[in-house]
């Protein structure tokens, strides 16, 4: 069924033609200060864009779709063999040129204009022929019927039109794009051979069918489905006293043979031929065919019913033109594609310099804008006033998901997830369980730790509202079980029975706050808050890492004092003797002749551990030293993480494929591993490795895989157990919905929805389970988690030559989490295999982790502003809006914050640390009386208030003119632009169209009810 626009869309767009008309006589080159006399009038200007951009609200609003363009220039030259039409360049979303020499494509690139091309270009669409909507099939047909509809004045001779159509039915000389073995190929046969595979043969006429050439196209993979294309053939004509122009709309996608470089049903068509005379064929149908790529233009072109509707589309066109001065840029130079480009919401605001802040007071906008964060505004925080309302709402909104959570994950992306989680999961339990062992006298353990991860991680995500988080022991945790056990230990309190009764009271505590629907406060939990508690917890990662790989310096010494001219004087025996008062275990003296005579006092070839198992003791000097193994250690450790970072990275570089680039970036931490294994195994150290419990009994004997709550301790103990269960209660509230608010922000395009009650009750009730066993606390895990999340990213299988793959979202499953945690718990039968893995080089991929989550948040790169003289500083959106000193003052703010977390978290002092963390959110509130809404609403984000009950949005500001996007694209690439052939306008001026948002990839066309073709 044919979409149509509401009213009379032709009239509409005549509307915005109240200007269009004196500017079109401005068109002629000699009179340049006529072109800009309607351009000072806004509201003139501002109907026009008004009106183009109605088409771009109506798609948004799904009544209309527009596919793809594919555009094609093909210019007309002049040969030893004749006339002849040849591929020039073409554009998807930026513009690509055929190099001289005709041999390479030239990278993608902001097409840059001349104004005076613009012009002439409006001049050929006011006085061209025009064909909208167009019935025809062949390109022959379309060719007779363009040459037919001229008008009386401008009509051709018949002679003339039949030489006319024979030139443009001439088969174009393509510039296919070739892989690597059809270039190694074509080396192998002559030049004449070569080209003449290469090309096909001049003079002949257009092939109704696709050329082979075509189909085997590697380009084809560039070009979205769905993508239609479009044709722009320029050139001059020497039997032509005046130019040809013709402007040409076909109703239906229609292939057209071997016109284009790939096979594509053909929408548009613009040719313009002429006398020598006139120079700028070239620039003008470079012109039309950034015209296309434009969105709005695009959809002024597909909707259009008269020659005004495109000639107020142009009017729109020109009002962005963003011009660069002559003189102060290179013509030549290219202007690299954007990361980013505005939305298009933005283009078509009717007057967006009254939409930008220009002070820093309050705003009633400022509630619109903040950083990306979870999605308040929906359902998941609203409260309904009944006990257990939201449980019950996570629960409806999840379940008719559950199925998809399993058959979403059947990907390879998934292994790669499953594989890198799981290792970090294993070190996570070893370091954690090694720490709880030390700190609780081996009460809990690593096989503790093993066990409770897989038990409480596999029932988490079997049954959770948000099964991408990762359980796992974390560091307040931690802290929290040292300063348990020091307290039970110092009034003669059993530990264990101690903590079963604080964690029954957590559990209480837990579901009471979930029938309260007590989630509903994560609603004040901002930017400032999440950002302290991230970068603790990857500080933490951070930390141990570091520490954990300096205490090999003390497991494997280093021998400072090494000389090589001693290396005679270094030697390490058992002596099996009593030791008698002139042997000393570290004497540096060499030894005298006589001691090398006499017998050796134990048997040959005793091993270190087969020496003081047989009672005798090590003499020599290097007896305390291991050769090589720290210093390798930490090789393998460093190797591990810049391994992890730069294959993260190989996504985007230049080399390989784009297929193969992925999936090394997919599986970047597993290859990581296996390289740093390999060579450990080649240099066959003996590295510390990976050590798993191998048997199913407690680390401590004294102790039970069943907790009773009575016999041990007196009975209030029960009672007096509520007090430091608040406290934990606190910690685990904090721990779990900080890190699900993160998971669940809105720049991860989630699809599923969040469970903050859901995910509060299964913490809650593995409380339970976890204390009447003796097995460790579990909570989200953020670091842990966010890594999950970024090795389940999905991004657009193609993109246009200069588009950056778009993101699609995460891939929400629950099967890689179920996985990771089955593999923890079989982990114990797996020991021969695991105990090859070196430990540094898991070290290596907690830092990478750590460091990871830490460069996520904009809390470092406001960090990194403190280091950085002004003229130095990125173009950061909220360096625009907000004084620099004001965000030095919330960055030193946060740094206090982060500092206090610290130092509680490793002073006795660190029983209130889980009063600190909420404490956090009171700290964010009392900004309110340092910074001003403006300030917050760029830096954070605004907390809910009284207008705000059960809203907050959490967007980053879109605000701000066109003026400043494209200055930031300008002035970020001008300087590393590569110099080139770029096709600059007339000399004196450039004009840059402003940079465009992707188009929706739909095999659809635009449509509109009672098109007809007219002509002048």
């Amino acid at each position: 069924m044919r979409a149509h626009m509401p009213g009379d869309g032709g009239t509409a767009l005549r509307a915005a033609d109240s200007c269009s008309q004196p500017r079109l006589e401005c068109s002629n080159p000699g009179a340049p200060p006529q072109a800009f006399g309607c351009s000072i009038f806004p509201s003139s200007i501002a109907t026009a864009a008004r009106q183009a951009g109605a088409a771009l609200h109506w798609e948004e609003r799904g009544d209309i779709t527009c596919p793809l363009l594919f555009i094609q220039l093909n210019q007309l030259l002049s040969t030893s063999a004749g006339l002849e039409w040849r591929e020039m360049a073409r554009w998807i979303k930026f513009e690509e040129k055929v190099e001289d020499g005709g041999e390479r494509w030239s990278t993608p690139h902001v097409p840059a204009l001349s104004l005076h091309s613009l012009f002439q270009l409006r001049t050929c669409l006011q006085k061209g022929t025009m064909l909208l909507d167009l019935d025809a099939t062949s390109f022959k047909e379309i060719i007779d019927k363009a040459l037919s509809g001229q008008p009386e004045e401008a009509e051709l001779q018949p002679a003339l039109r039949e030489r006319l159509a024979a030139l443009l039915l001439l088969q174009p000389q393509h510039q296919p794009t070739k892989s690597l073995l059809q270039l190694l190929a074509e080396l192998g046969l002559s030049p004449c051979r070569g080209k003449a595979k290469g090309r096909s043969e001049p003079r002949t006429q257009l092939s109704k069918t696709p050329l082979k050439e075509q189909l085997r196209n590697r380009f084809r993979k560039k070009v979205p489905p769905g993508a239609e294309a479009a044709h722009v053939a320029v050139g001059e004509v020497e039997f032509l006293e005046k130019p040809f122009a013709a402007f040409i709309r076909l109703r239906r996608g229609v292939s057209l043979g071997s016109l284009a470089e790939v096979s594509l049903p053909s929408r548009f068509l613009f040719i313009l031929l002429g006398p020598p005379k006139m120079k700028d064929y070239h620039e003008v149908g470079r012109a039309m065919a950034t015209l296309l790529t434009d969105e709005l233009f695009q959809r002024v072109a597909w909707q259009a019913e008269h020659r005004e509707d495109l000639i107020a589309g142009i009017e729109a066109f020109l009002d962005e033109l963003i011009v660069l001065p002559p003189g102060k840029w290179d013509p030549s130079a290219r202007i690299p594609p954007p990361s980013h480009l505005p939305s298009p919401r933005r283009r078509t605001a009717l007057d967006p310099l009254e939409q930008q802040p220009h002070g820093n007071g309050d705003m009633t906008a400022a509630g619109d804008r903040a950083s990306p964060g979870h999605p308040r505004s929906g359902e998941e925080l609203e409260r309904t006033g009944r006990l257990f309302g939201g449980l019950l709402r996570d629960i409806r909104r999840k379940a008719p998901w559950y199925g998809s959570d399993f058959s979403d994950a059947l990907h390879p992306q998934c292994l790669s997830a499953v594989l890198y989680i799981y290792l970090a999961t294993v070190t996570n339990a070893i370091t954690f369980g090694g720490m709880l062992g030390d700190a609780t006298a081996n009460m809990q353990g690593v096989l503790e730790s093993f066990l409770g991860t897989a038990f409480a991680g596999f029932i988490f995500c079997l049954f959770s509202g948000q099964p991408l988080t990762i359980l796992s022991s974390t560091g307040p945790v931690l802290v929290f079980e040292r300063l348990l056990f020091s307290f039970s230990q110092d009034h003669s309190l059993d530990y264990l029975e101690f903590r079963l009764w604080i964690g029954l009271w957590v559990a209480f505590f837990g579901v009471v706050l979930v029938a309260t629907e007590a989630s509903h406060l994560v609603r004040y939990f901002t930017r400032f808050t999440e950002e302290g508690f991230c970068a603790l917890i990857s500080l933490i990662f951070i930390y141990d890492s570091l520490k954990k790989m300096l205490s090999l310096a003390d497991a494997f010494p280093i021998n400072w004092q090494y000389r090589l001219d001693n290396v005679t004087s270094y030697s390490c025996t058992c002596n099996l003797s009593s030791p008698g008062p002139s042997s000393a275990g570290n004497d540096t003296s060499l030894p005298s002749p006589l001691a090398t005579r006499q017998p050796p006092a134990t048997p040959a070839g005793l091993s270190r551990t087969q020496c003081l198992d047989r009672g005798g003791h090590l003499l020599g000097t290097s007896c305390q030293y291991v050769p090589d193994v720290t210093l390798i250690s930490f090789l393998l450790f460093g190797g591990t993480f810049l391994f992890c970072t730069a294959l993260k990275r190989f996504r985007s570089s230049r080399y390989l494929p784009a297929g193969v680039r992925k999936t090394v970036s997919d599986f970047a931490v597993i290859l990581a591993i296996l390289a740093s294994c390999a060579v450990d195994a080649a240099l066959g150290l003996e590295t510390p490795k990976l050590l798993v419990p191998s048997e199913l009994k407690p680390t401590n004997p004294a102790r039970g895989w069943i907790i009773f709550p009575f016999g041990a301790n007196p009975w209030w103990v029960c009672l007096v157990s509520a007090v430091p269960a608040v406290l934990v209660t606190i910690l685990i509230f904090m721990d779990q919905q900080i890190t699900a608010v993160i998971l669940n922000r809105r720049e991860y395009k989630l699809q599923k929805g969040a469970g903050f009650h859901l995910d509060l009750l299964c913490v809650s009730l593995l409380m339970v389970v976890t204390s009447v066993t003796g097995l460790p606390w579990y909570v989200s895990a953020t670091v842990i988690s966010l890594a999950h999340m970024e090795s389940l990213r999905k991004e657009s299988a193609t993109s246009a030559p200069g588009e950056h793959p778009e993101f699609l979202g995460i891939r929400e499953q629950r099967l890689t989490g179920l996985a990771v945690f089955i593999l923890m718990g079989v982990s114990i039968f797996m020991a021969p295999v695991l105990k090859h893995i070196p430990m540094p080089v898991l070290y290596g991929v907690f830092l990478h982790m750590g460091v990871t989550a830490l460069n996520s948040i904009q809390f470092m790169d406001r960090v990194r502003l403190l280091l950085m003289p002004a003229k130095h500083q990125p173009d950061l959106a909220y360096l625009r809006h907000v004084p620099l000193r004001r965000v030095h003052l919330f960055t030193i703010i946060q740094l206090l914050c982060l500092a206090l977390l610290w130092l509680l978290k490793s002073t006795v002092a660190a029983i209130i640390f889980p009063v600190m963390l909420l404490a956090l959110v009171g700290i964010r509130k009392g900004l309110e009386r340092i910074f001003s809404r403006h300030d917050l609403s760029w830096l954070d984000g605004p907390l809910p208030g009284p207008g705000a009950a059960g809203t907050h949005p959490r967007e980053r500001p879109e605000q701000g003119s066109r003026a400043e996007e494209v200055g930031a694209v300008l002035g970020s690439s001008l300087g590393h632009s590569r110099p080139g052939a770029a096709g600059a306008g007339a000399p004196g001026v450039g004009a840059v169209p402003a940079p465009k948002p992707p188009l929706p990839h739909s095999a659809s066309r635009c449509t509109a009810r009672d098109r007809r073709s007219t002509s002048p």
